[in-house]
């Protein structure tokens, strides 16, 4: 269970949270807390390895002057060495900072904005991590005889250099494409196809079922729209985003049915969609009676 807020603090953003976890990356127990706090104004600890860099984790035991914390004690992480700023580079990450609270088992843990570490910034933390009363307060569980334990972790953020590029056209393509069909209520065959024609660049085709699809074999008309050239034109991870809608037609041009409009991302994985259940087989056969009917298919590139 954990309950945070989150609080400004000159001009870095850290949430604050309770939590049952643990920090991932590297502890710190300081026994004989005043002690420490007496003989030390800075301290640095051992160097450990997170994310594939060298850290160190600092503390200011009666906090860090110079960042006006006075009273406070103050947290830093730190970059180990100057290897991964040799050719101008930088480390951006998320750093948390822990105090363990010893009779409750948990941990306060702050956390702070992206941090970006540099040849001239190698370290980031907070410099008034938790007023020194608090700390000494034994009620609140930081120090017990005497011992406290810091920790930290840190996630860096490294690009994958994976995304996408959405491209919408100021003026959509469209394209109405009529394909005659004879004797379609008595058609046999299993599937038939249209010609391709082109919209926004890609080829189409309508596929037709005149007695259904595997879903709906002997029930329905089914009828899909296709994008033909996706093993050619459709790279992995490449879309194309249309809007369509088809329609059935007698010889004088009336439209006797019509799916509802659908808009599609097209896809290597997706080439076709559509309606199964189109059109009831037994109502094509009662009103699909003249030659010849047509299929429409009405379709307008939106994207890609």
């Amino acid at each position: 269970m954990t309950s945070f807020k989150i609080y400004r603090e000159a001009d870095l953003v850290t949430t604050e949270e309770i939590r049952d976890v643990a920090p991932a990356h590297y502890v710190l127990k300081i026994e004989s807390f005043s002690l420490f706090a007496m003989n030390n104004e800075k301290y640095e600890s051992n160097e450990f390895e997170a994310e594939g860099y060298k850290w160190k984790l600092i503390l200011y035991p009666n906090g860090d002057k110079s960042r006006n914390a006075e009273d406070h004690i103050s947290v830093y992480l730190a970059v180990s060495g100057t290897s991964p700023f040799q050719l101008g580079g930088a480390i951006h990450a998320v750093v948390s900072f822990s105090l363990y609270d010893q009779i409750c088992n948990k941990y306060l843990t702050k956390q702070g904005r992206v941090a970006m570490f540099h040849a001239l910034k190698a370290e980031w933390g907070v410099p008034r991590y938790i007023p020194l009363k608090i700390l000494a307060d034994p009620s609140n569980g930081y120090l017990v005889d005497d011992t406290c334990v810091f920790g930290v972790e840190v996630f860096v953020i490294k690009s994958s250099g994976v995304g996408e590029c959405v491209t919408t056209p100021k003026v959509s393509t469209s394209y109405t494409h009529e394909w005659k069909i004879p004797r379609l209520s008595s058609l046999r065959d299993e599937s038939l196809r249209s010609d391709e024609f082109n919209v926004g660049g890609h080829k189409w085709r309508v596929l037709l079922y005149p007695r259904g699809d595997l879903r709906d074999r002997g029930q329905n008309l089914s009828t899909f729209l296709c994008i033909s050239d996706a093993a050619d034109k459709l790279d992995s991870g490449q879309k194309v985003n249309a809007r369509f809608i088809i329609r059935l037609k007698d010889r004088n041009n009336v439209v006797h049915h019509q799916a509802e409009v659908s808009t599609l991302w097209f896809r290597k994985s997706i080439t076709n969609w559509g309606w199964p259940s189109f059109m009831p087989l037994k109502t094509v056969q009662e009103c699909v009676k003249d030659d010849p009917w047509a299929i429409e298919a009405e379709v307008t590139v939106l994207g890609t």
